[in-house]
């Protein structure tokens, strides 16, 4: 049976280190080399290829959920296997949901970096008992997250820059008794009672972004 090539993409020299060596010794894989950032990543790619590209999340000059969803739609063949020091449910869920095919964290043992190698080189999804169970509380989390109309999720978005319903009402060009309604709506379905649990609220439930 062929080696499975493994690719790396890390921007740690000692991490990417400590991968050879654990998979060095072990004939089932071949190293087809690594790359530090997403860049050299893509360059590899214009001429060569792997089976599995082992792929942490955060890299110098590009996401890795962006080189993620950059590789799967320009090369769909090889598996992308996660591996990164973020246990967060939502780091998991969106890795997985653009293209990985498994998450292990970066103090796995060389058994279940392996094994996880392996799996999603058969065609499997892997995580860690750690991602898994971090990924199952995301899930949850998204589901019991209260759904918002797109002009509630507009008025957060003012709020959180600190705005007064009379200023959000000339934004939008409505009446301030409609922003006072929206806003109304915002603190029932927030469970909350003032502006600040709002936004305390808001930011747990990730439904703020940077900017309106």
């Amino acid at each position: 049976m062929k080696p499975i090539r493994v690719f790396i993409v890390d921007d740690h020299p000692m991490v990417i280190e400590g991968m050879q060596t654990m998979l060095k010794s072990d004939p089932a894989f071949e190293l087809s080399g690594y790359a530090m950032t997403a860049a050299s990543c893509k360059g590899y790619f214009v001429s060569q290829t792997a089976d599995v590209v082992l792929l942490d999340i955060n890299l110098p000059d590009e996401s890795g959920i962006q080189l993620c969803t950059y590789l799967k739609k320009l090369y769909p063949a090889p598996k992308i296997l996660a591996i990164s020091n973020f246990d967060s449910g939502t780091f998991v869920n969106q890795m997985i949901s653009h293209g990985a095919s498994g998450y292990v964290l970066k103090n796995v043992s060389k058994e279940e970096l392996t094994k996880a190698i392996v799996a999603v080189h058969q065609g499997k999804t892997y995580l860690s008992s750690d991602a898994n169970e971090k990924l199952k509380a995301e899930k949850q989390r998204q589901e019991q997250m209260p759904i918002l109309t797109i002009r509630e999720k507009e008025v957060l978005q003012w709020i959180a820059q600190g705005l007064t319903n009379a200023q959000i009402a000339e934004k939008l060009f409505v009446s301030v008794s409609t922003i006072d309604s929206h806003r109304k709506n915002l603190l029932a379905k927030l469970h909350a009672n003032n502006t600040a649990s709002l936004l305390k609220s808001a930011s747990e439930n990730l439904l703020l972004n940077p900017e309106p």
